[in-house]
């Protein structure tokens, strides 16, 4: 094992695409020092989670190389639980935690357990938790493994605001090394040293002492250094072309001056730095509801939810019109996404959908996409008699361009599925519109976008965050609590 301050792991110069057309890093270069705590950021479907991928060894770099230190163990929790292991019980997935059988494991998963806030019995089958529970499981499956670089990819997502807080304090207290993608701002400044930022456009990674919020304030502050610079630049290129005009002009000898100042103002132009784009984002946008539909959408009299391993029946009285907002409250494993999914489906025992209403229904594991469709092809599907061009221009405000129509929905980053799944939901213009969870995995640059539109729908709306401020943003009439 490395000594705290040694470098655990290097880039260098590592290069790697995904074929000809996917380039996602060039040449990069950074290191990472045992006992570190670092944040990985970047735009959605930049290459974050390629970056973890060739740490753990699971691709290789096209040229360059990336090493690791001798000896060192990293484990690494992913964003989701693959579906493969939906049917193992939960000691069967602690157990592919390790390339030999540990004997002692069951006490090894219940000290893992604690540290997430979970119980869980041994023999349960992982597909039977919530999507909160399971992101439980991803931590405490890396965790099991006491590896001296934690990797971490977006394990806020599907939290609870108590998970969430035993992780950030979990982390603070943690001695190793911690390599964190994470779009929640506040989670990050928590006990965040240090920035690894991978710019989308010069495929580079970028290193920056502090937490977030400083990131910003450097990158505002070059971008306003290079923007002056190149202003100084620009009125000097004009003076130069003005004068090499002028002596153009007076004929003779002159003109060699003024050949002499174009070519100075080439060089000028040549010296001009290429401001820095910053993260895009996505263009504001609005849901259209379904406009045929008047009168009670959607009652809820009744709903089950768990209880110490126990479904219980629970009275309600919820009745959403047009125009009507709910919030659904409860806890990770009490059944908000069930609920969500029965409602979608139509199988909700004690609720009501009214008849010929479309459902808009944002799935927190976007099961609702088909993985080997192409974007213009899922897009297509839901947009009825919509033209080419207005599905493309609508794409375009969520970052979906050129060659990214024509990708399959599988090859896309957690985050683009995220932005694809509010396209169609445009495209659909739903009566009543299921949000589960829809900030997980989102840039939080598009979240007040979000917001604002969710803020302006006008039809019956169902709404899943455990982000505070994302909620707040939104007009809420109506809230449900599960556990009350």
């Amino acid at each position: 094992m490395a000594q705290r301050g040694e470098v655990i792991v290097r880039f260098d110069k590592a290069s790697f695409a995904y074929g000809h057309n996917k380039p996602i890093l060039d040449e990069v270069d950074f290191s990472v020092r045992q006992g570190s705590k670092i944040t990985l950021m970047g735009q959605n479907g930049a290459g974050k989670s390629t970056i973890l991928n060739l740490i753990t060894g699971t691709i290789e770099p096209d040229s360059g190389r990336v090493h690791c230190a001798a000896r060192i163990t990293v484990a690494a929790a992913r964003q989701t639980i693959s579906q493969d292991q939906f049917y193992l019980t939960v000691r069967e997935f602690f157990e592919r935690c390790f390339a030999q059988k540990i004997y002692d494991i069951d006490p090894r998963i219940d000290e893992a357990l604690s540290i997430v806030n979970l119980v869980a019995p041994h023999d349960r089958i992982i597909k039977s938790f919530s999507g909160g529970q399971q992101a439980r499981l991803l931590l405490a499956s890396a965790l099991i493994q006491n590896p001296d670089l934690l990797l971490l990819d977006e394990p806020t997502n599907n939290l609870d605001q108590d998970g969430i807080s035993h992780l950030t304090q979990f982390l603070i207290d943690y001695r190793k090394t911690c390599i964190v993608i994470s779009h929640d701002a506040d989670f990050l400044n928590a006990f965040t040293e240090g920035v690894l930022y991978l710019d989308v456009f010069t495929r580079k990674v970028e290193w920056y002492v502090g937490n977030y919020f400083d990131l910003a304030a450097e990158l505002l502050a070059r971008i306003e250094k290079e923007n002056r610079k190149n202003s100084q630049l620009e009125r000097k290129i004009q003076e130069k072309k003005d004068k090499a005009n002028y002596f153009a002009h007076k004929g003779g000898q002159l003109r060699f001056v003024a050949k002499q100042m174009r070519q100075r103002a080439q060089a000028m132009e040549e010296a001009k730095v290429d401001v820095r784009r910053e993260d895009k984002t996505i263009r504001a946008f609005i849901i259209p509801s379904q406009p045929d539909i008047g009168g009670e959408i959607l009652s809820i009299t009744s709903f089950s939810v768990m209880k110490t391993g126990k479904l219980v029946t629970r009275r309600a009285d919820i009745s959403l019109r047009k125009n009507r907002h709910l919030l659904l409250l409860g806890p990770n494993g009490i059944g908000k996404s069930t609920l969500l999914e029965s409602l979608a489906q139509g199988k909700a025992k004690g609720s009501k959908v009214a008849p010929n209403v479309r459902i808009g229904y944002y799935r927190q594991d976007f099961s609702t996409l088909s993985l080997e469709d192409t974007v213009y092809d899922s897009l297509s599907f839901v947009a009825g008699e919509q033209t080419e061009e207005s599905i493309r221009s609508l794409a375009a405000g969520f970052l979906i361009t050129g060659d990214l129509m024509y990708a399959k929905i599988g090859s896309l980053s957690e985050g683009q599925k995220g932005l694809v799944s509010f396209a169609r939901i445009c495209l659909q213009k739903p009566g009543l519109l299921i949000l589960d969870e829809p900030t997980n995995h989102i840039n939080f640059r598009h979240l007040p976008i979000i917001a604002a539109a969710l803020n302006k729908y006008d039809g019956a709306m169902i709404l899943v965050s455990h982000v505070p401020g994302f909620v707040q943003q939104i007009r809420i009439d109506e809230t449900l609590d599960l556990e009350k």
